[in-house]
């Protein structure tokens, strides 16, 4: 499914067909628009809904806003290169370069025989347990996407072995439609997944941190999952396999070097080895050479000018996409685009910065517009059009940066399944082929699932921020301990980046009243010299002038 439109097959699918639902969701949503955004948001939304590419809507919105800007010395088309071209912004950005290789990566692991040994694998070290097989399914279908990227990819490769033997070993069909659909989007929160490359990008946030704090929500949907997975398994008398120890041994033999690739990504961020980028080729060299010279899946000249030119074309209608976004955001935040909004919105009561007890009311509108936006737009534009707009909301009430990454991309997870546009829908009913309205309610079991896991991420901020909780103390107790107050000043700017959203993280800004009280507006204080000098006073100067 490209990234280049929305929702666009699906979309013009429904309202071809005249689906009411659609129809009434593109009315709602373009009234919403205008009401919020007036004509220009109102034409945004219902050109994305018919399928126009997001690159031109995004480009084009940024040249019509410029133009039509009061001030005539904005009028110019050349502003919305601004910070397209801006190294720090933009253009420097490791994840530019990472992007295309991530994806060269989850394209040859895609045409290999990558998953079926993902799933031999899985199925020897889980099939004995109860719901051993589905419990296979989850596991297999989250590495691969964690790998790949790709919901769709994950869908058509793992689900396409597994349906059938789901079937076979005796789970119902809706069961086992319902938890391949589900399975597509599991892997988003776990590394080396692209969202997080994507949403790191946006947001301005560290990937490495994003990565590490990922897993612990990442695992425990798994968790959540496999436990129901197990409760079914026992409800329908699904039969195990046993556990061979020599068959799981054989079937880890012949994925030993899938496994490591995580490892050389990790490995070499972790210690300090390799950069973003270095990491990123050398995983691109790496499966290149296994999948080509040890496995012998694919052939050089035959395979590879067809899996480069695909999955550069999905980059770089990433990356067009992620400049033209780029340009629209600029004009945003210099019109104070955000801020008129969030104005509004604690004008209404929506958000309240000095009722701590409202942050709910905040939280739950979060989700819920994540949640629709994640449905009709494809991964990649959600996290595009969506993080800019909600960061300085989400900075104004002092949200942690990666509290918000995990709300943020566990929304998408939940609407890639969520009725009636999900992506995963209409994956799973194109491959497997079935009425996509006959999907919505097999996969109501396993949304519950998520938005529990959801709402726990939501509204218990130390699952997402504890693996960095020991940084940002340490961070604190070395600004305590330095030498000059510029050294702590400068310190404390880093750890303010750990702490709260900012809106602009080239001027972080205090995340404590008591940092706010010690330096306004994230500056440090004027400290007067006592032996300095002193300006002659006005009275003084006027006896001067007197005499």
């Amino acid at each position: 499914m490209s990234t280049t439109s929305t929702i666009s097959v699906r979309a013009q699918a429904q309202l071809a067909k005249g689906n009411p639902v659609a129809l009434a969701g593109v009315a709602a949503l373009a009234l919403v628009g205008f009401l919020t955004g007036g004509v220009l948001a109102a034409a945004v939304i219902v050109f994305a809904l018919f399928g126009t590419p997001l690159f031109t809507i995004l480009g084009g919105s940024s040249m019509f806003a410029f133009l039509m800007a009061h001030k005539v010395e904005e009028q110019f088309v050349r502003n919305i290169a601004g910070d397209i071209l801006d190294d720090v912004r933009f253009l420097g950005s490791p994840v530019l370069i990472t992007i295309p290789l991530f994806t060269f990566v989850g394209y040859v692991m895609a045409e290999s025989k990558t998953p079926d040994r993902i799933v031999r694998a899985s199925q020897a070290f889980f099939g004995w347990m109860p719901g051993g097989l589905a419990i296979v399914c989850i596991v297999a279908s989250a590495f691969f996407t964690a790998l790949t990227g790709g919901s769709g990819v994950t869908i058509v490769a793992i689900g396409g072995l597994l349906y059938p033997a789901l079937r076979k070993q005796g789970y119902s069909d809706s069961f086992s439609l319902g938890l391949i659909t589900t399975g597509g989007s599991l892997g988003l929160l776990l590394p080396p997944s692209l969202p997080i490359l994507v949403y790191s990008l946006i947001a301005r946030v560290d990937m490495n941190k994003t990565f590490r704090v990922g897993l612990v929500p990442g695992i425990m949907v798994m968790v959540f999952l496999a436990i129901y997975a197990a409760f079914v398994g026992i409800r329908e008398g699904v039969k195990r396999e046993p556990f061979v120890a020599k068959e799981a041994a054989s079937a880890l033999w012949m994925i030993k070097w899938e496994l490591l690739i995580p490892v050389v990504i990790l490995g070499g961020l972790g210690s300090g080895l390799t950069n973003l980028e270095e990491s990123a080729a050398l995983a691109a060299l790496y499966t290149f050479a296994i999948e080509v010279f040890i496995y012998k899946d694919l052939e050089i000249r035959k395979d590879l000018p067809r899996i480069a030119k695909s999955s550069m074309a999905l980059a770089g209608a990433v990356i067009l996409i992620l400049s033209m976004a780029n340009a629209l955001v600029s004009y945003l935040i210099d019109h104070s685009i955000p801020k008129k909004a969030f104005d509004a919105m604690t004008h209404l009561g929506i958000v309240n910065l000095n009722d701590p007890s409202k942050s709910w009311q905040f939280l739950l509108i979060l989700n819920v517009f994540l949640l629709v936006l994640g449905m009709v737009m494809d991964g990649f534009s959600a996290i595009i059009v969506a993080v800019p707009l909600i960061i300085p909301f989400a900075a104004a009430v002092k949200m942690e940066p990666f509290h918000l990454a995990m709300i943020f991309l566990l929304n998408l997870e939940v609407a890639y399944c969520a009725p009636p546009l999900g992506l995963n829908l209409f994956i799973s009913s194109f491959r497997f082929n079935r009425p996509v309205v006959s999907l919505y309610k097999v996969v109501v079991p396993f949304l519950v699932i998520l938005t529990a896991a959801l709402m726990l991420v939501t509204y218990v901020p130390s699952i997402s921020t504890f693996s960095v909780a020991k940084e940002v103390h340490a961070e604190r107790a070395k600004a305590e301990a330095a030498p000059t107050p510029e050294d702590k000043y400068r310190i404390l700017r880093d750890t303010w980046l750990l702490e709260c959203v900012q809106e602009d993280s080239t001027n972080p800004q205090p995340c404590s009243k008591e940092d706010s009280e010690a330096y306004p507006h994230g500056q440090m204080p004027v400290i007067e010299d006592p032996n300095a000098p002193k300006a002659p006073s006005e009275e003084d100067l006027m006896k001067d002038f007197g005499e």
